[in-house]
């Protein structure tokens, strides 16, 4: 059976395949069949209890080569690009919107960063563990009056000797509850405003540091997030990440990759919605009629085709774009931005096809109507991320 499901994928989609090497053709499929055989048949209960077994989940990816995508293989990681990194995502969120947005926080927020900005004495003692899914990891940046706007950071790490004493919380942090390191923004000069943020990397045993609370959330649920504090917390200096006071400078080098992978969740989402749509319209019967055969319906069905066909190809090409080295700003915010808006009003049109079934919560579709919106709230706002294209737009326009 899924070999067969696997065959029609790859067939349907031929658009967004002209895209990808016969060799990350093999990868989507490969992922494709593990989501659907480990974890789209447990999305229903993680969504229910809002709990998953990571520690038991995480190694399986991790022989799989799924969790390092960008890290180099001298570290354990596959040594991938970010077209891999979104094809990955994708189909894991296709499985589970939850799992997926875990599995971004880990392997791009927290092991796409090390990869950047670590030195090989980090590399070495942080990689391996997280990309083998032994060790859970996760970032730090948000504070309850922080979110968009970094400079009103209120954490501090205060310079000691042979280290730092880091005080203060964050808030909405996925992985939060049970991530065994996690790297965290903290004021080291807050005179200097932005210029004076530094980055850690923060270990869950370290003494002081809790995670004062899980969040329940809306959607996402299974997700872990979390607000965690820091009660003099001593972090050695040799887990400074990158040079003092230029925590801001990784923040924003890595926020462009962060934009990418996040567009990945809402495609795998869409695909979900599309996987139960489309083969309900072909039995359902009224008025004598399979529902299928009514044009609103139709014309549903082919929006629908239409916006995850554009999503993908768009999210493909802008991840092509940033193996390149050749990515902007404007284009990694407005890939996120679309994909989000998209795989929010698609969730809400395959409600309305499916109807009253659509509506309750056996079928997938409010679940992943749920997973779909915190795509256009987290990682930056689509009110932020408008903001950022608009600026970078009329910035270019004024030079040229």
């Amino acid at each position: 059976m899924l070999q067969r499901c696997g065959s029609i994928l790859t067939r349907r989609f031929s658009a967004s395949n002209l895209l990808l090497s016969e060799e990350q053709r093999h990868l989507k499929e490969m992922v494709y069949r593990f989501s659907q055989q480990h974890i789209a048949p447990i999305a229903y209960e993680i969504d229910k209890t809002d709990s998953c077994d990571y520690r038991s989940l995480w190694p399986k990816l991790g022989e799989l080569g799924l969790l390092g995508v960008t890290a180099a293989h001298e570290y354990g990681g596959s040594g991938l690009g970010y077209l891999d990194h979104v094809i990955i995502t994708e189909e894991i969120s296709r499985g589970s919107g939850s799992i997926g947005l875990s599995y971004i926080a880990h392997s791009n927020l927290c092991i796409n960063q090390l990869v950047l900005h670590a030195n090989e004495q980090q590399k070495k003692k942080y990689l391996p563990g997280l990309c083998d899914g032994t060790k859970i990891g996760g970032l730090a940046m948000t504070e309850t009056g922080a979110g968009s706007d970094v400079t009103s950071m209120v954490t501090r790490a205060e310079k000691v000797d042979g280290g730092f004493l880091l005080n203060g919380s964050k808030m909405w942090i996925t992985n939060g509850p049970y991530g065994d390191y996690i790297i965290v923004y903290a004021k080291t000069d807050p005179i200097k405003g932005k210029r004076g943020i530094s980055a850690f990397i923060v270990e869950k045993d370290f003494k002081g540091f809790n995670c004062a609370q899980k969040m329940n959330k809306l959607g996402m649920r299974g997700s872990g997030t979390g607000e965690l504090t820091f009660d003099n917390v001593f972090v050695p200096e040799e887990n400074l990440l990158g040079p003092l006071n230029e925590g801001v400078y990784i923040l924003m080098k890595g926020l462009n990759f962060e934009r990418l992978l996040l567009s990945a969740g809402p495609v795998g989402l869409m695909q979900a919605a599309y996987d139960v749509v489309l083969p309900y319209v072909g039995v359902r019967k009224q008025f004598g009629e399979k529902i299928g055969h009514f044009q609103l319906i139709q014309s549903k069905i082919a929006d629908i085709y239409t916006a995850l066909n554009a999503s993908r190809i768009y999210l493909y090409t802008i991840a092509k774009s940033c193996d390149h080295g050749t990515s902007l700003n404007e284009d990694c915010a407005s890939v996120f931005l679309f994909n989000a808006e998209q795989g929010t009003q698609m969730a809400l049109q395959a409600i309305q096809v499916l109807g009253g079934y659509g509506y309750i919560n056996e079928c997938p579709l409010g679940r992943i109507l749920r997973d779909a919106k915190l795509y256009e709230i987290g990682g930056g706002t689509s009110e932020i991320r408008r903001t950022i294209i608009a600026k970078a737009l009329m910035i270019k326009h004024h030079k040229d």
